[in-house]
């Protein structure tokens, strides 16, 4: 930009860009930029010869982020999840695996799987492609394939896709969320009955309250009959 462009002539561009004035020395262009207020910045160093434009540089620079945050903007960048299996996964297992494998389909992501072999499963790896088969078969309503299963190494590895939104089925985690549990009827303070106390009338919990009972006359300290020393002689339980 201006003193540090070290070519001897320039090709030079008006301010729009667009219009081209035609070849000058470097002298006369840094003339005609100071003429207009404005800069000469260099944009094609390796044409001949070097091509420039007047320009404000600050408003260039500014032009030009606001260019390429708008490009970023349309960028679509892609994540991918792995999902690691085994060919002795327990089907419970392998259900939660499918579960994550959904969750991150159905949020627009790439899910990678790959079936390892340990040892002596190298021997037997058609157990691992039937792994692999029944995973593809079980999520095909959220995503397919790229490609088939592929033995690499020690390791089975395919990657899946998700399906369109239009095209892909709903994620069953989410459509139980919704659902929802039916609160409880409020005219029932104390809530449902057990189903063995059905049709029974509805009666308070008993009280547990101690009551102490002295016979009618007689001075407090008068004993009961029964024992003599029986602590229980005064007190009923209602």
């Amino acid at each position: 930009m201006n003193g540090k462009i070290r070519a001897r002539e320039v090709r030079l561009l008006g301010l729009d860009g667009k219009q081209q004035l035609g070849v000058f020395s470097l002298s006369d262009a840094l003339a005609l930029a100071r003429q207009h207020g404005v800069d000469l910045v260099e944009i094609a160093a390796n044409a001949v010869p070097p091509v420039c434009r007047l320009v404000d540089f600050g408003k260039f620079r500014y032009e030009q982020s606001k260019r390429d945050k708008e490009s970023k903007k349309h960028q679509h960048a892609t994540k991918v999840k792995e999902v690691q299996l085994s060919p002795k996964i327990d089907p419970h297992d392998l259900g939660v695996k499918l579960g994550h494998a959904i969750d991150f389909l159905c949020e627009d992501m790439k899910v990678k799987v790959t079936l390892r072999f340990r040892g002596r499963e190298m021997a037997h790896t058609e157990f691992g492609f039937q792994v692999v088969s029944k995973f593809l078969q079980d999520i095909a309503a959220y995503g397919h394939p790229d490609a088939d299963p592929k033995l690499l190494g020690r390791s089975i590895n395919v990657m899946i896709s998700p399906l369109p939104r239009a095209k892909r089925a709903k994620n069953p985690r989410v459509a139980e969320g919704e659902g929802g549990a039916h609160p409880a009827d409020d005219s029932d303070p104390q809530g449902a009955l057990p189903s063995d106390h059905a049709g029974l009338p509805h009666t308070s919990a008993p009280s547990n309250k101690v009551e102490v009972v002295r016979p009618s006359g007689g001075p407090p300290d008068q004993k009961g009959p029964g024992f003599a020393n029986n602590p229980f002689a005064e007190l009923r339980i209602g």
